[in-house]
């Protein structure tokens, strides 16, 4: 442990932490518009200097490492000159208007200039010209709103490991984003968000899908239908001034009425689908590969992170054949709405409106897939993130805060706990465990059972053996088998993981989520989100979870109906046409 004073307040903190730590410990506040938690200091915007005793110059808080003894002001008048300038010079270069953009009350920059008392711009800068790409289905970019930060820069390459965003060019004529000019589209970019998650401005966003969904509503022959993804329900609350963390389910579905929604229903009816159809494939591959010693692509990944997909067409389209042929939960509901629900209602497919809310910018890319168009028409239309759903309850004038609480509709409304986990790292494949432990023991697995500890947490690559015993006798195969299972959050995650399978690591299972923290920390979340917020997000989803009296998906009644109605049984003919798909190579 090192000591040393901050603002003369001792602080004791582990050898190699910087000084913006220490002044977090300490209970001080040091602004940063570059900084990521945990990622290597990059020291670029400078707003986070300090003074430190005996030191020729003001310090970068964020890139100094601790000393015993050391002091440090962070509040001086030489420091908050500094800090002061630094911002004004950026502003200079800022192009773009405060009232409409984006970014308008939710802006760090803006934020820091009021905290600076920046009441007028001292500087008139020149600014880059201000190109905007809105290539992608899910993301568009304003060269002129950056401010050179480098965040995403550092969230694409070292957290996703994906390496579209690079800082290109030097002094004035530096620019950040994909190399030579070249637009998101055309190069290997997952549309995961983040980051426009940590863009600290309007420099990038998720592509707007308000007005189109305003349209929708506003026609009346369109009968439009929403989903709610689960993590939507511990975040959304935040756009409304509650901790991270709180559930407002019940106030979110009173919302969606008020906007107009014809049917609310929830993305947790298909993901109990998806488990009831991927576990079944998993235990079909198994059967292929231990009794009929075919060779089978083992270990099965999930599928239900489009980012994730997206990251193995790109980088690992040699591992496709591995990835579970199920529809992710969102384009599982679309199909089944346009289908089941269509012919329940004795509506037309093309005259049904299905509109998603997602915690995930790429599922704004995913709807658009030329595959996903099962049902005759295009699954999904519009997907609005998190954000956009706070934003057009605001626009409708609801107070959020005092809305009573209401329920989900029935048929697509009814959920098990093991769909709410589906949020979490680590909940698609403990969902999945549920279900295929009591398929193939018939035995009913305790509630004490229910959650597999080593792969819960923020840890990036986690890993668990379940010896399988007490199998029924068409399931006897399984018997003694270790099932190996991992999981990996954040795609730097998913390289580690696909590395060590390369290496000879062996896996059954593997659970992927493209962002970190999984769903609870996805592209299109309430910003900032740091580990903090991940935690808490996290813990409401188990709340939600242990909650509710059914937490397996093959115990979800309407999940049953929908086999006896409509669908037969999992990995049907008729399942297969409308609840899974097919990936293919993005290497050129």
């Amino acid at each position: 442990m090192v000591s040393l004073y901050i603002n003369n307040t001792k602080v004791e903190v582990p050898e190699g932490s910087t000084i913006l730590n220490a002044a977090q410990k300490a209970g001080y506040n040091i602004p940063t518009l570059c900084h990521l938690e945990s990622q290597i200091p990059k020291g670029a915007c400078r707003v986070c200097m300090v003074e430190v005793e005996g030191a020729k110059s003001l310090v970068a808080s964020c890139a100094a490492p601790v000393a015993e003894g050391m002091k440090v002001i962070t509040n001086s008048k030489t420091v908050r000159e500094a800090r002061k300038f630094v911002v004004e010079l950026l502003i200079s270069e800022h192009c773009g208007d405060c009232k409409t953009c984006d970014r308008n009350n939710d802006c760090e920059l803006q934020a820091l200039a009021y905290s600076l008392g920046i009441k007028d711009t001292r500087f008139e800068g020149e600014c880059l010209e201000s190109i905007i790409d809105d290539s992608t289905p899910a993301l568009v970019r304003d060269s002129g709103k950056c401010i050179k930060c480098r965040r995403c820069v550092t969230v694409c390459n070292e957290i996703q490991s994906v390496g579209s965003l690079f800082a290109q060019g030097r002094g004035f004529d530096s620019t950040i984003g994909p190399a030579f000019e070249q637009n998101l589209a055309e190069v290997p970019c997952v549309q995961c968000g983040q980051c426009a998650a940590v863009c600290p401005v309007g420099a990038i966003t998720e592509k707007d899908h308000i007005a189109s969904v305003w349209e929708a509503l506003d026609d009346p022959d369109k009968f439009v239908v929403v989903q709610t993804a689960p993590a939507i329900r511990a975040a959304l609350g935040e756009c409304f001034g509650y901790e991270p963390g709180t559930l407002v389910t019940g106030k979110m579905v009173t919302a969606l009425r008020i906007l107009g929604f014809d049917r609310i229903f929830d993305t947790n009816f298909t993901a109990d689908l998806t488990i009831m159809e991927e576990g079944t494939e998993l235990l079909l591959r198994l059967k292929k590969a231990l009794v009929n010693k075919e060779k089978v692509a083992l270990p099965q990944f999930t599928s239900c992170s489009p980012g994730w997909i997206k990251y193995a067409e790109y980088f690992y389209p040699d591992y496709l054949d591995n990835i579970s042929t199920c529809k992710s939960p969102q384009q599982m509901f679309g199909s089944v709405a346009k289908t089941y629900y269509a012919e329940k209602i004795g509506r037309k497919p093309e005259d049904i409106v299905v509109v998603s809310v997602m915690p995930c910018t790429a599922k704004k890319f995913e709807a658009q897939r030329p595959e996903m168009n099962d049902s005759g028409v295009q699954d999904v239309d519009y997907v609005l993130t998190t954000r956009e759903l706070g934003r057009m309850i605001q626009q409708a004038g609801i107070d959020f805060r005092e809305l009573p609480d209401d329920k989900m509709d029935s048929p697509l409304g009814m959920s098990s706990g093991a769909a709410d986990i589906f949020a979490n790292t680590g909940g698609v494949m403990e969902a999945a465990v549920r279900t295929v432990y009591e398929i193939v023991t018939g035995k009913e697995l305790p509630l004490e059972k229910l959650h597999i500890v080593p792969i819960m947490g923020l840890e990036g690559v986690k890993k668990a053996s379940l010896k399988i015993t007490g199998t029924k006798p068409e399931w006897g195969f399984l018997e003694g088998v270790e099932l190996k299972v991992g999981v990996a959050h954040g795609l730097g995650n998913a390289k580690k993981i696909i590395e060590a399978m390369r290496a000879g690591e062996e896996f059954h299972f593997i659970e992927v989520m493209t962002c970190p923290g999984g769903c609870i920390g996805g592209g299109g979340q309430p910003r900032f989100t740091t580990d903090e917020v991940r935690k808490k997000r996290i813990e409401a989803i188990y709340a939600e979870d242990e909650g509710k009296q059914l937490r397996k998906s093959h115990d979800n009644p309407e999940i049953k109906q929908i086999y006896e109605e409509f669908l037969g049984e999992p990995l049907s003919h008729l399942s297969h046409k409308l609840l899974h798909t097919h990936y293919v190579s993005r290497m050129n």
